[in-house]
């Protein structure tokens, strides 16, 4: 008899009147936000803009989703094109399926093209986002629970998972390794790897998004050879686990080489971010001294600007005085060289006062 173990949904769909609140989904979404909150602060800490991580998120998700999905159905198209499939219900996205090799590969072809309309590089935006995709992970794997499926070999211990029975599609019920809990604490695990290894290595050019990568594959290579769910074989290995160790590898050699050439972080990540908020700042002080009294804000003349209007100052002065004194001269010489004037002032001295004129 077991005495402990981790109880699954009865239903994995909750109804609100018509409208039907699946777990699985409900998953995933939260898992989105969490993951685009966390990069907009990342980001906007690399000196990005906030909200660019949101606008270009609305690229990658779609393409993540289709591209999760293609994954499984290629990978397990049994169900969907093999004998006595169900074509249709490869669009069910919503019954699960979501394989996370497709989810990256093709949430960065969106990515790619959000960054190109924005003139950023698209490795800077990766390294940002990094550690929220774990965490997106993390909680999106909680939808398998809804689901009770992509669990683990039997086992009796104490955080067994609780399965039960369903003849329709073959499952047996009984206890079995949370391989989603296992995986979900791994996430955790590699985000909080990720955000320590930034800070202290300050990665860039990619190598966040590397070191997440190459976290998560060596988790998810043992994770995936304790499930027991059908899945295709090479050489004796599940296909995923492959697919973690390729992956891997090639995500260790690109933190290898990009350390040797690009060291360091990217000075910018998002040009014209830090004018742009400036600016703003600048129209915000202007509107606070709008509204505090009618305040004025008064520029103070530099250093040269002042030398230079003195100058101007002196040399306008120097104008003034030249015409002030041009101005006395020329009456001086007017008054000089009038002979009535000079007639006139003979005329009123007194005898004897020296007039050289007779009476």
């Amino acid at each position: 008899m077991d005495l402990a173990f981790i109880p699954s949904p009865s239903t994995g769909v909750v109804y609100l009147g018509p409208v039907p609140l699946r777990g699985y989904a409900f998953c995933i979404i939260i898992g989105v936000f969490v993951g685009v909150w966390l990069g907009n602060k990342r980001w906007v800490q690399r000196g990005g803009r906030s909200g660019t991580v949101a606008d270009i998120a609305v690229w990658a998700v779609p393409f993540g989703l289709v591209g999760g999905r293609l994954y499984h159905v290629i990978t397990t198209y049994e169900p969907y094109f093999g004998p006595n499939g169900h074509p249709i219900d490869a669009f069910k996205v919503w019954q699960g399926g979501l394989g996370i090799w497709g989810a990256v590969a093709l949430g960065a072809v969106g990515a790619w093209i959000g960054c190109r309309r924005r003139g950023i590089p698209l490795p800077a935006y990766a390294d940002a986002l990094a550690p929220g995709l774990a965490i997106g992970q993390a909680i999106g794997r909680w939808g398998n629970w809804f689901n009770q499926e992509l669990y683990g070999k039997p086992t009796d211990v104490p955080w067994a998972l609780k399965i039960s029975s369903d003849p329709a599609i073959g499952r047996i019920g009984g206890t079995y390794h949370p391989t989603f809990l296992y995986e979900c604490l791994w996430c955790l695990g590699v985000a909080a790897l990720v955000i320590w290894a930034d800070k202290r290595f300050r990665l860039g050019h990619g190598r966040a998004f590397a070191l997440y990568v190459a976290a998560y594959c060596a988790g998810r290579a043992w994770i995936e050879y304790m499930r027991v769910d059908e899945a295709h074989h090479i050489l004796g290995l599940r296909l995923n686990v492959w697919t973690a160790l390729i992956v891997g590898v090639l995500a260790i050699a690109y933190l290898v080489i990009s350390a040797k050439k690009a060291p360091g972080r990217e000075a910018v990540v998002e040009p014209g971010a830090q004018l742009a908020e400036g600016e703003d700042g600048d129209g915000d002080e202007g509107a606070r001294d709008g509204a505090d009294g009618g305040k004025v804000s008064v520029e103070k003349p530099s250093p040269k600007a002042t030398s230079d209007d003195a100058g101007t100052d002196s040399e306008d002065g120097k104008a003034a005085e030249a015409a002030t004194g041009s101005a006395t001269d020329a009456a001086g010489d007017a008054k000089g060289e009038d002979p009535a004037e000079e007639s006139a002032e003979d005329a009123a001295k007194p005898a004897g006062s020296g007039s050289t004129k007779k009476s």
